[in-house]
């Protein structure tokens, strides 16, 4: 039985691309292969046909070294990897829930290999396809993309300030980009902090804008989305714990039986050991009555990012940044010194360096005559944004050269 598909409106032009199209890549094209799916494309390269083949010869490759390859998957995505599809909202189109905050990203990688998380990123990304197709057949095109709920609460961006694990979302974004473009119906990412603001104006970077447009960031504690989502899905299919009615059958309101909510892989998991803990750049500290505490770093790449993340015990301090021009001694505030609330919430951020220039990171005690201030910070100097892409597409490119076995 074949998918139901409303015919695309399309101008004089595009009917001559699609046509074209078509018959540029109809060596790889498969039955179910109709012309919403070649149109995905052709949109996302611009109705550039040319740009267009290349892109699904790719994902065509992608796809050839995953499927039917003999893989055992590792233990630890098994077990540790957060997420669950729960059903199928009112259009047929896959829901998939994930419990963000349980990714416990440094445990994953001391168990195995960016490329495997990917593999496994792209295999889950193949089944709620192949889920969305089946239900195309009833409900039509639209059950091919995918509704997503990101809960981000308790997200941490102290361990995407990790290289490895930058790099690796750097690549999933990139992967899924190219692969799979115009799968996205909507996104609500729920539950966000403060500090998720930041992460994610970093890697928004890689996103295509129809892939933007589907993404909508709720605050933590808002429950507006519910309203949106419940327009569209049956609250019956949904976790209760989130404000729909289903439990399991032992009244888990998380249920666990259809989502697996991650958490911090034990050390006995690991396979791969380093000199430094996750925790190894955050210092403890406390600053004195009346006094300042003064980070002075050097940054000779232009690009590069200086970023911070840190908290206090009970009461707030002052923070900001200067720079000094390293041949001038010209100097500039960059974040103006300002009374942070970090005791209530982590407060992080991150700007770009110029090169020849030393950044001066100020924590300001000196108008409190009462009280010392316990601190916990982690300043540091990471390499341009280019350097971490070019470490994402290295893991891409040990995917690409992958045998299929």
């Amino acid at each position: 039985m074949s998918a139901i598909v409303r015919r695309p409106q399309l101008e004089d032009d595009q009917k001559f691309a699609l046509m074209k199209f078509r018959k540029t890549v109809e060596d790889i094209l498969g039955p179910d292969d109709d012309d919403y799916f070649l149109l995905r494309w052709l949109r996302a390269r611009k109705w550039n046909i040319e740009a267009a083949e290349k892109m699904l010869r790719s994902a065509h490759r992608n796809k050839q070294t995953w499927i039917g390859t003999n893989w055992k998957e590792p233990q630890v995505l098994k077990e540790y990897l957060p997420y669950g599809l729960i059903g199928c909202d009112n259009e047929g189109s896959p829901t998939i829930l994930v419990p963000f905050s349980g990714l416990d990203l440094y445990g994953i990688l001391h168990c195995t290999s960016a490329s495997e998380f990917v593999r496994k990123t792209v295999l889950l990304l193949e089944h709620f396809s192949k889920v969305g197709f089946e239900q195309s057949k009833t409900k039509g095109v639209l059950a091919r993309q995918f509704v997503v709920i990101c809960d981000m609460t308790d997200f941490n961006i102290k361990q995407y300030a990790w290289r490895p694990a930058a790099e690796l979302i750097i690549s999933l974004v990139k992967n899924y980009e190219l692969h799979y473009p115009e799968t996205l119906k909507i996104c609500y990412i729920i539950n966000a902090p403060k500090v998720f603001s930041v992460a994610f104006n970093f890697i928004k970077k890689f996103m295509d804008d129809y892939t933007r447009s589907k993404i909508c960031i709720f605050n933590h504690g808002s429950t507006k989305w519910q309203k949106l989502l419940f327009e569209h899905l049956d609250p019956k299919i949904f976790p209760k714990y989130y404000g729909g009615e289903l439990t399991d059958e032992d009244g888990d309101p998380k249920c666990k039986s259809k989502i697996c909510w991650g958490g911090k892989v034990p050390e006995e998991m690991y396979t791969k050991r380093d000199d430094k803990n996750n925790n190894a750049n955050y210092i403890d500290t406390v600053i004195e009555k009346g006094k300042k505490l003064k980070i002075e770093l050097n940054c000779d790449i232009a690009g590069s990012v200086l970023s911070w993340d840190f908290s206090t015990i009970d009461h707030d301090i002052r923070f900001g940044i200067k720079s000094v021009d390293n041949k001038t001694g010209e100097s500039h505030s960059e974040v103006p010194l300002t009374r942070v609330i970090s005791n209530e919430m982590d407060e992080a951020g991150y700007i770009t360096c110029r090169g020849g220039t030393k950044y001066v990171v100020v924590f300001d005690n000196s108008y409190s005559y009462l009280r010392s201030k316990k601190l916990k910070y982690c300043v540091e100097i990471t390499p341009p944004l280019e350097e971490l892409e070019k470490g994402a597409d290295d893991i891409n490119d040990q995917i690409e050269n992958l045998q299929i076995k």
